[in-house]
């Protein structure tokens, strides 16, 4: 009973101290210098200047298109490395498992 109640007291004291230091950590946070993070698209041409313009333009479309081409691709080259291993003799679909 005595250890649930320190429990208690600690976690109380924490969820305080939080609340009390939140304040500070969004001022200290608003007086932090301003950083402008963009894509250096000086010397690039074609789909990769593109892509950094879309970086620069607008985070949430570069984050969107990133996680919908990420899968797509995996999937793609999984389809390729299937067709390949199944044409050097490599078959992965009908194989014994060594463990039983």
């Amino acid at each position: 009973m005595q250890k649930l109640r320190r429990l208690w007291t600690s976690i109380a004291a924490c969820a305080l101290s939080l609340l009390v230091l939140m304040p500070s950590v969004a001022l200290a946070a608003k007086k932090s210098a301003n950083v402008v993070i963009v894509a250096d698209t000086r010397r690039l041409d074609g789909i990769m200047l593109w892509w950094a313009q879309m970086y620069n333009d607008s985070h949430l479309y570069f984050t969107i298109l990133t996680i919908i081409i990420i899968p797509v691709v995996g999937c793609i080259f999984g389809v390729l490395a299937d067709i390949v291993m199944s044409h050097i003799g490599i078959d992965l679909k009908h194989r014994e498992l060594a463990e039983h």
